[in-house]
């Protein structure tokens, strides 16, 4: 009969070896995460652009469950027993790290102690310090198609409820809600209107799609599956932007929607119990209004002599009208670097992209890679840590190191991002808060939102 003290060997030998293995590995991952969180400070990419994971290190349990659930490759990993956010320019805020961690240690926050990010006040349902008012998707901080199609369908379901609960005036030209805008957030809230069976509107200033209609031509919209009303769950997968414009089309169609396109709202106020919503085609009076544009219907401007001249544009949606032509991209983030790309295809057009940092800090890896292969084979000209100061009917002058240099030039493209509205927002009233990184309070919606699902950029 084998002794206990003789079968401990037997066992032992096995279970150093995977202690020492795992060991082995876990110094091999931390050293690999270590060096590439160095590598994004040394090159400026240390700054999230968003809604981001903030992990508290006194209650992380180095488990990786966020890391495991992240659909972003490299952006959490585990550094010694932490997790810590080692690509933070690559995080888009699926905000799924906080619901996968078993301590939470994971609160969501927006902004850094370096960079502000406006966002509005918000409470639950989404509404605004102006009572009535309701925002979803991304004025509200939220980019993500899967989240804007969930935020816009829970905050018509909040409404619809709250309409419910008040002893209302019977009137036959009070809508229960205006929608505006018609992106992912504003067609999935007036899906969830008709399926509530509310009297509503939707208008938006543009066409249909919102931001992603002006996407470049070609540009891929990664979306997860959503539940969209009246629709039940879509799976898209990955699709094209054009694509993704057909789809909604044919929601349109099958549901019946029709919103009012190229009208804009132009101010809300308040007359007794109802809001009246001012465009420039309509006066609509309602109980309640949402809110669902997008930052990007607001461009950021350079602030430079020339800026008004119709050359000057703010968005790439056609590359192949710029055939033969000498054509200037301002910016270098994602939009900027695929406008350059998408322009390097079309015939004869001369591209020069002008940036005023010495790398793409904000762009993707693969926009980064791309981009300068580009510019390494003469494909496009990359002018780093310049600055356009002014533009001519033929020219665009520039700052740069070694002085002002004057380029011919026939068109720009400035892609620097979308400001939030904030002087139209407190305009008519709604309170808008400069976040650093600080967790997001209670009664903010961006918070009572379960982000519980994959979306995309």
């Amino acid at each position: 009969m084998i002794t206990t003290a003789a079968l401990v060997p037997v066992y032992a030998l096995p279970i150093a070896l995977a202690v020492a293995g795992w060991a082995c590995h876990h110094a091999m991952r931390t050293r690999r995460n270590r060096e590439l969180l160095q590598h994004n400070r040394a090159a400026g990419l240390a700054e999230p652009p968003s809604l981001h994971p903030h992990i508290d290190p006194a209650r992380c349990i180095g488990c990786g469950a966020c890391v495991r659930a992240c659909p972003e490759a490299d952006v959490l990993g585990l550094v010694g027993r932490t997790a810590m956010l080692i690509e933070p320019w690559a995080c888009v805020g699926h905000g799924v790290c906080r619901d996968a961690c078993p301590t939470a240690a994971i609160t969501l926050v927006f902004g850094t102690p370096t960079r502000g990010i406006d966002v509005p006040v918000l409470g639950a349902g989404g509404e605004t310090s102006l009572p009535g008012v309701h925002i979803a998707g991304e004025l509200g901080g939220l980019g993500l198609i899967r989240n804007a199609i969930n935020q816009g369908r829970e905050t018509i379901d909040h409404i619809a409820a709250a309409l419910r609960r008040e002893s209302r005036v019977a009137d036959p030209d009070l809508l229960d809600v205006v929608i505006v805008g018609c992106g992912p957030a504003g067609l999935s809230a007036s899906l969830g209107a008709m399926a509530h069976g509310l009297r509503f509107v939707a208008i938006d200033q543009a066409s249909l799609g919102g931001s992603v209609a002006h996407y470049p031509r070609g540009k891929l919209v990664m979306t997860a599956p959503a539940l969209l009303p009246l629709i039940g769950e879509v799976r898209l997968g990955s699709i094209s932007k054009e694509s993704l414009i057909a789809f909604w089309r044919d929601v349109l169609d099958r549901t019946g929607l029709s919103p009012n396109f190229e009208e804009r709202v132009h101010a809300i106020e308040r007359e007794r119990d109802a809001l009246v919503v001012l465009t420039d085609k309509a006066r609509y009076r309602a109980h309640r209004v949402l809110l669902a544009m997008g930052r990007g219907g607001t461009p950021r401007r350079l602030g430079v002599p020339g800026e008004d001249l119709a050359k000057v544009v703010y968005r790439l949606s056609d590359p192949g009208q710029y055939a033969g032509q000498r054509v200037m991209v301002v910016g270098g983030g994602n939009s900027a670097l695929e406008a350059a790309i998408a322009l390097a295809e079309v015939p004869d057009a001369k591209v020069t992209l002008v940036h005023r940092g010495m790398s793409f800090t904000r762009a993707s890896a693969t926009n980064r890679a791309l981009a300068e292969q580009l510019g390494a084979a003469g494909t496009i000209t990359v002018l780093h840590a310049a600055t356009p100061i002014a533009f001519g009917a033929g020219t665009a002058t520039m700052k740069t190191p070694s002085g002002e240099q004057i380029l011919a030039n026939d068109r720009v493209i400035v892609c620097i991002g979308g400001a939030l509205p904030r002087d139209w927002l407190a305009h008519i009233g709604i309170a808008v808060e400069t976040h650093h990184g600080q967790p997001m309070g209670l009664g903010h919606s961006n918070t009572d939102f379960r982000m519980s699902g994959i979306g995309t950029r």
